[in-house]
């Protein structure tokens, strides 16, 4: 199984799995872009058996660039996990603070997060492509944990995983103008004149995100590397066939 551990502590683990050309369907984890389901299952199982976990614990869903977040909890275990049909609908990003249950976020050059809080125990996972970004589905579920959840900001731990390097990412105006309307990205947007396109780092904007809420920099951890350039990457800019990376965060305790 080609997995890049994020963090791996014995209390909490986190990562996201790679393209590989030996696994089925190169890896791919996302049972809505796939041609046989069940080699799709075959590499979840996989998956589960290195984290030691159930694949019926594992929890998905529907990702549709939305701002939405949903609360998992131990009745919504194997949701997703074998089929599209009982995924969580309209979600983009998913909490918990149970354990064993493995949250899955799905990608191929948006911006995967996978996080913890230190103190309150709650994990959780967010799918930021641009759309989210700029509905700022971070910036809203990190401030709901804070006010609902009497979580603080000081105890989060973030990972931004792999995506679209701002080198890949070209976008016309309209794309660009939702970004500049933010008010604070700006200074991750450069204009290409010999192409007239705008390239955006989304990854540095979700970052911003994270420490306009009041999480420490230092807790902030990037992975630079970019889904299109790397080989081990799944591309929906290169490839509009392309297979999905599983992220994915679990609470061992």
């Amino acid at each position: 199984m080609n997995v890049k551990y994020n963090l791996n502590t014995g209390k909490w683990i986190a990562g996201i799995t790679l393209k590989d050309e030996t696994a089925y369907e190169q890896n791919n984890m996302a049972l809505h872009v796939c041609k046989k389901p069940n080699d799709i299952i075959k590499n979840r199982q996989r998956l589960a058996d290195v984290l030691q976990v159930k694949l019926e614990n594992f929890v998905c869903s529907n990702q549709t660039h939305s701002a939405n977040f949903h609360k998992v909890t131990t009745v919504d275990k194997g949701r997703g996990a074998y089929d599209v049909d009982t995924a969580i609908p309209n979600v983009d990003a998913m909490y918990t603070y149970e354990s064993n249950i493995v949250l899955c976020c799905f990608s191929a050059d948006c911006v995967p997060v996978t996080f913890y809080n230190n103190r309150t125990g709650v994990v959780g996972v967010i799918h930021s492509g641009w759309q989210g970004s700029v509905k700022e589905i971070t910036l809203k579920l990190f401030r709901h944990l804070i006010e609902k959840e009497n979580c603080n900001p000081q105890d989060f731990y973030v990972y931004l995983g792999s995506c679209l390097s701002q080198e890949k990412f070209e976008v016309d105006k309209d794309v660009k103008t939702q970004f500049a309307q933010l008010g604070y990205a700006d200074e991750y947007i450069y204009f290409h004149s010999p192409t007239n396109k705008y390239h955006i780092d989304n990854q540095k904007v979700v970052k911003k995100q994270c420490e306009m809420i009041g999480i420490p920099e230092s807790q902030i951890t990037l992975d630079s590397t970019c889904t299109f350039m790397h080989s081990e990457g799944f591309s929906y800019r290169q490839d509009k066939q392309a297979g999905r990376h599983l992220s994915f965060i679990v609470k061992k305790y």
